[in-house]
């Protein structure tokens, strides 16, 4: 038994982290040759109308995909 919680397994395809991974400086985490970034914030809607409520989600999802967490239709 290993006490080993991020290691990668013989072949190299699968990756285990039961750890922590940080991101050094300058680094970057990728998927599919799209980098992966923290989405910029979104306040907590306080929309009171159906289409406030709207564009509100509109605005989560466009930062969602600039952040490369979404794939755009």
């Amino acid at each position: 038994m290993s006490n080993v919680k991020n290691y990668t397994e013989q072949g190299g395809d699968i990756s285990v982290i039961g750890g922590t991974l940080d991101i050094a400086a300058g680094g970057k985490l990728t998927f599919a040759g799209t980098e992966l970034k923290p989405a910029a914030f979104q306040a907590n809607s306080e929309a009171t109308t159906i289409a406030g409520l709207v564009a509100d989600f509109n605005s989560l999802i466009a930062k969602l995909i600039a952040a490369g967490l979404m794939a755009e239709s």
